[in-house]
């Protein structure tokens, strides 16, 4: 198998087009960072969700995205999200790439861009953008030529592309259709906090929703809002204890061997959501209360970067799922926060995860090039506290789509293991794609 630079395979343009609307221009179907992260592909079931904005007709012809293409994000904060790809598998009508990405349009008649895809979503080149990305500290970057020079492994029939492009495929249909489950259930959850605590729509006595049916709200002098009657109100503070975690230097984790560590990379951009290709493994000894247990709550308290990109993480939560073996610690950029009432972590979960909470909590971030959270502005916070049967009955709805998520999670490693594992052998020969039954 030869190694051919992209170049000569391949045409690679890096978008320019932003989300600000303006007066002259085109109006656009724009694919952005986010989308292309989160997506194997980008189909056109995907475009009623893709963001509305204006591009030029310069930026329209160089950057418009049609079947057969590949875009990959190219500069983060992180050297973790830089170079991941996706496939543009359907014409977007009026579908342009946005800021922050990188086009690339393959020669047909020598790559195929689901071939690129597979590679492209390899460790190999995983390894080759964050070696070679530039910046430092805040902010890494693919400059064109980086992306150009990428080399691409070719076997030298062009049909091998296409079967390997199959099999892949399929593979990685099913984990991004698991990944839509998990976002259906995070959604679903979601929209019960919404429900039952914001709308105050929780069942009553009779299994009806509260507020609709006419339930007594009464008004909190503290909160300056009406409750229903009978919660009670609490700061945070007073039904949680918190720590950080383990502080660590670049040596106990740059070997890759050691104790899984949960860290700001973790955390899905929004909340809610375990990142798993941001895990790092920590080499040294920690205590039993740097341990994790599955389901436990943690928040990030770190941002990289004063400079807002995408969506904050610092303030965000999740649960830890419950994918590990052994143990699993946590880093200084974490914190655990424990309840005296098991039931209680998860109304913060949502309640940590909601966009009222976190306009509040931002205002007690500070720093310049790294953001810091005080934690007083979580253990201040004044809020309702629902009755116990309530708290019971959305813990145990909660934790049952955790619990699916999980072995989702568990499920996708194992298939993207199975990949990475096959790929190198589809691609150099020593196994072969066949028919369904051969």
């Amino acid at each position: 198998m030869r190694l051919i630079p992209l170049k000569e395979l391949a045409k690679v343009d890096i978008s320019n087009v932003d989300k600000k609307t303006k007066e002259g221009e085109t109006e656009v179907i724009l694919c952005n960072f986010v989308d292309v992260y989160h997506n194997w592909a980008i189909t056109k079931e995907l475009a009623p969700a893709l963001m509305r904005s204006t591009a030029n007709r310069n930026q329209i012809e160089r950057f418009s995205i049609h079947k057969g293409q590949v875009a990959i994000t190219k500069d983060s904060e992180t050297r973790d999200d830089i170079g991941i790809p996706t496939y543009i598998a359907d014409d977007i009508e009026n579908g342009v790439l946005g800021y922050h990405c990188a086009l690339i349009t393959p020669n047909e008649a020598k790559l195929k861009g689901k071939y690129l895809n597979i590679v492209l979503h390899s460790p190999y080149a995983k390894k080759y953008f964050e070696a070679n990305a530039s910046g430092s500290g805040q902010r890494y970057t693919l400059t064109n030529d980086i992306i150009e020079n990428f080399p691409v492994p070719m076997p030298e029939d062009v049909s091998v592309q296409d079967k390997l492009g199959r099999f892949c495929s399929a593979i990685d249909s099913k984990i991004s259709n698991n990944t839509s489950i998990c976002s259906e259930l995070e959604s679903m959850a979601k929209l019960l906090y919404d429900y039952w605590f914001v709308q105050f729509d929780f069942p009553d006595e009779n299994g009806r929703p509260y507020k609709s049916s006419g339930g007594k709200m009464v008004w909190n002098e503290e909160l300056k809002r009406e409750i229903p009657e009978g919660w009670g109100i609490k700061r945070i503070g007073e039904m949680i204890s918190t720590e950080r975690g383990i502080s660590y230097s670049t040596p106990n984790i740059e070997t890759g061997n050691g104790v899984p560590m949960l860290n700001l990379a973790t955390f899905m951009p929004g909340g809610g959501d375990y990142k798993a290709d941001g895990l790092k493994h920590f080499l040294g000894d920690y205590s039993k209360s740097k341990v994790l247990k599955p389901y436990d709550l943690i928040m990030c308290n770190t941002q990289q970067t004063a400079v807002k990109f995408e969506t904050d993480i610092i303030g965000r939560a999740m649960l830890v799922p419950d994918v590990f073996d052994g143990d699993v610690v946590f880093s200084h950029h974490v914190n655990v926060i424990r309840t005296q009432d098991e039931e209680f972590k998860y109304y913060l979960l949502y309640l940590f995860n909601s966009d009222y909470y976190h306009k509040y909590i931002t205002g007690f971030t500070n720093g310049t090039n790294i953001l810091g959270l005080s934690f007083s502005g979580v253990e201040n916070y004044l809020t309702e506290i629902p009755p116990q049967d309530i708290l019971t009955k959305f813990g145990i709805v909660v934790l049952e789509c955790e619990r699916k998520k999980s072995e989702i999670i568990v499920e996708n490693q194992q298939l993207a293991s199975l990949r990475d594992f096959l790929l190198p052998m589809l691609m150099n020969g020593q196994v072969k794609v066949g028919k369904a039954g051969e």
